[in-house]
């Protein structure tokens, strides 16, 4: 057994999955949750998720050999603010936001000597689905999870955190904060962002009940992510604006060539486009294919 206690910060569809994960794997003896609402604590008691509810900090804290904060990256600062004055030398924290350098400016700022405890973490796992009551066990099965230690970090503290995700059933990867800021940015914050601004252009339209009414399989599968979490999605574009930017940037300019081709009738531009983007998408299909399929 990896933990004897674990907390989760924000018992949502990351949180409860990852709390799910260690029980199922028996990896923790007992998981205590913690969380700004009292509501979604108690349908993550009632549904197993967790097995008691934190009064405050010191009482999460006391013992505590693993902290995952799965909340908004916006609530990070006030959380790690209030975290930081109960936290021994043993207990390792780390996190499941989906932006990086802010969460570690906001680490720094609240931890200061202790920052060596915080292994920062990125698990590329969800669903449009969010709130306990969508956490699984399985979430984490052959998915990918990033760790973006620091200088501060000692082998050890990185071992363990990489273990606990590894006990999920997920695969880990490591990169530097500034690196998977620029690479969310384009293959994740990107495709959300704008999912978002088409249904919510359509939503704007008189015939917006006609649009959704006739709308089939390929607009669901493209707009599927803008069922996601308004709020944590705010705080990721908003964190993460300035890569943010420059892909939302690169996309309009590619948008504008595709929209020449289309102006000017090139059939021939249209086809080798398509063509070329159908080819690069099959070949990273077969890539997450497992070896010998």
């Amino acid at each position: 057994m990896l933990f004897d206690k674990v907390v989760v910060c924000g018992v949502g569809l990351i949180g409860g999955s990852f709390a799910l994960a260690q029980k199922s794997a028996r990896e923790a003896r007992r998981v205590v949750g913690m969380g700004r609402s009292r509501e979604p604590l108690e349908q993550a008691l009632q549904l197993g998720v967790i097995d008691r509810i934190a009064s405050d900090w010191g009482d999460a804290l006391d013992g505590a050999d693993l902290v995952l904060l799965g909340m908004p990256v916006g609530q990070m600062p006030a959380v790690m603010a209030a975290l930081a004055p109960h936290l021994g030398p043993d207990t390792l924290v780390t996190d499941a936001g989906s932006t990086k350098g802010d969460v570690v400016t906001a680490a720094r700022a609240a931890l200061g000597s202790k920052i060596g405890c915080f292994v920062p973490g990125h698990p590329i796992a969800g669903a449009e689905k969010s709130g306990v009551g969508a956490a699984t066990a399985d979430l984490y099965q052959g998915k990918r999870v990033v760790l973006t230690p620091l200088p501060e970090n000692s082998v050890a503290a990185v071992a363990r955190v990489r273990a606990a995700w590894e006990s999920c059933g997920a695969n880990v990867s490591e990169l530097a904060a500034d690196e998977h800021d620029r690479v969310f940015a384009a293959v994740s914050h990107l495709p959300h962002l704008l999912a978002f601004a088409l249904v919510h252009e359509f939503s704007g339209r008189d015939n917006a009940d006609q649009l959704f009414g006739f709308a089939a399989g390929g607009f669901r599968d493209f707009t599927r992510i803008a069922s996601s979490h308004p709020e944590m999605w705010r705080d990721i574009c908003l964190a993460n604006r300035h890569a943010l930017l420059l892909e939302l940037d690169a996309y309009m300019v590619e948008l504008m060539r595709t929209r020449v081709l289309l102006a000017g009738g090139d059939a021939a531009g249209l086809e080798a486009l398509f063509s070329t983007a159908r080819a690069r998408r099959d070949a990273w299909l077969d890539s997450l294919l497992p070896s010998g399929e």
